[in-house]
């Protein structure tokens, strides 16, 4: 986590390389959680100050799975998959151990001290994080028509020229 990158994209940067496997791998071991709730763990353990993408999260737990280190649990009501770890996966975890309580540490450290996002206000980056999670859900589901459309990108243009004002 020597080389810490602001803002989302992908999780090597933040991590190191294969530490976001980890990280993930370790926080399912701790309890079983849906994708969604990984991301807002690490969030949370960062102060706000990083949340991974779900482009890099839900791939990682792809992979996580096809290795067989994870399993995905019964979908709940909402179709959401809840992963929780396997016995290879808890080998895995035994195997990286220092290497994992190293990056867990430097989570609860709050990334050794260093703001990732220096000078935002927590609050903005709550509101951030909150409209880009609210964005991607709509946008998953089922597809806007012509005028949800409109209507969307007419929100999205009067919060930018909102904002712009202040």
């Amino acid at each position: 986590m020597r080389n810490m990158t602001p803002g989302h994209g992908s999780g090597h940067r933040v991590f190191g390389r294969g530490g976001l496997r980890l990280v993930l791998l370790q926080l399912i071991a701790d309890a079983p959680r849906h994708g969604y709730e990984l991301i807002k763990a690490i969030e949370e353990r960062l102060g706000g100050r990083y949340s991974p993408s779900p482009g890099v999260v839900y791939p990682t737990l792809t992979l996580l799975e096809e290795t067989g280190l994870v399993q995905v649990d019964a979908p709940d009501a909402g179709g959401r998959k809840r992963y929780s770890v396997t016995p290879a996966g808890q080998a895995h975890l035994a195997e990286h151990r220092s290497h994992t309580d190293e990056l867990m540490a430097r989570m609860r450290a709050g990334v050794d001290g260093a703001g990732l996002r220096a000078g935002r206000p927590p609050q903005v980056t709550r509101a951030i994080e909150n409209l880009k999670l609210a964005m991607r859900l709509r946008l998953a589901g089922e597809p806007l028509n012509d005028e949800q459309a409109h209507a969307f990108a007419a929100v999205l243009d009067q919060a930018a020229q909102h904002i712009e004002r202040i």
